[in-house]
């Protein structure tokens, strides 16, 4: 499958171990010599209708990734609760 990075912004993703909504991809990270996607990064939810900036970004591991559809990439991984986490950090990774 080849998808161009302008693609992927445009599609979804969705957590199937508990059907959350996660937002859209905002950026990819990859390793530049290779050419290698390493993992897709989701922008958290608006805070106050984006006046008070955004939540923390969802950091996705390409390996975590089970389907890419049209519109939708569906992965598969639980995210810790709010209430487990010592400190909260600019990025979750999973």
């Amino acid at each position: 499958m080849q998808v161009r990075i302008r693609d992927l912004r445009r599609k979804e993703v969705i957590n199937i171990t508990d059907g959350g909504r996660l937002g859209f991809v905002s950026d990819v990270e990859f390793r530049a010599p290779e050419g290698q996607v390493l993992a897709i990064i989701v922008y958290g939810p608006a805070r106050f209708f984006g006046l008070f900036g955004r939540g923390e970004e969802y950091y996705i591991p390409w390996d975590c990734i089970q389907r890419m559809g049209n519109d939708i990439i569906l992965i598969e991984k639980p995210f810790p609760n709010h209430e487990a986490l010592p400190e909260r950090k600019h990025r979750r990774k999973l």
